[in-house]
């Protein structure tokens, strides 16, 4: 159950990041407060997750797979450009999420 609050948790977050956008320097109200409210979905998921999830392992998995969504939402949605660098930094961060996960002792 806490991976399934991890992943409410992200995707909350990358929502909300993502009206941010939308929010224009937070001066239209209706993005603005879907920022506020889907923030304080995602960190109350988020709280729920680390009651059985070491926090350390938790925000790694929220940075790498946030990071990858937000990207998407910004490549698809708002049309942003990415270059093989950026691509090539997001890529180092999914595998270092996927070290921890699989190799690390202390997501024990």
């Amino acid at each position: 159950m806490a991976y399934l609050y991890l992943a409410l948790a992200i995707l909350f977050e990358v929502l909300g990041s993502s009206f941010i956008k939308a929010s224009d320097g937070f001066t239209k109200w209706i993005p603005t407060l879907v920022v506020i409210v889907t923030y304080v979905i995602a960190f109350y998921f988020l709280s729920l997750c680390l009651k059985t999830i070491p926090l350390s392992i938790a925000y790694a998995i929220w940075s790498g797979v946030g990071i990858v969504l937000t990207v998407l939402i910004s490549v698809y949605i708002f049309k942003q450009k990415i270059d093989l660098p950026a691509i090539i930094g997001i890529v180092f961060i999914l595998i270092g999420v996927i070290i921890i996960n699989y190799f690390s002792k202390a997501t024990q």
